[in-house]
């Protein structure tokens, strides 16, 4: 079973909560008191690239397991990105 529509999936959905936390924090005017907007912006970068190339892993069926396995990586790279952010702006 493909891994790569689970992977664009998730990581498009995640990343507007991303991008929705990075403009709470704009709106609220915290992004200057906080480390947490540079990182949200890194773990975005990370959800972008994830859904780019797990699009590419759908498009090429020839190199699928190289797309998929750069996608799973840069999703999981995302999540603990995520994760940090969330960490940072809650202490």
């Amino acid at each position: 079973m493909q891994k790569t529509t689970h992977i664009l999936n998730a990581a498009s959905n995640l990343l507007g909560i991303t991008l929705l936390i990075i403009a709470g924090l704009h709106i609220t005017n915290q992004a200057q008191k906080s480390l947490a907007d540079e990182v949200a912006w890194l773990s975005a970068v990370c959800f972008s690239m994830s859904c780019g190339l797990s699009y590419l892993s759908i498009r090429s069926p020839l190199e699928l397991d190289r797309w998929e396995g750069w996608a799973d990586r840069t999703f999981l790279l995302g999540i603990v990105t995520l994760v940090v952010a969330v960490l940072v702006l809650a202490l």
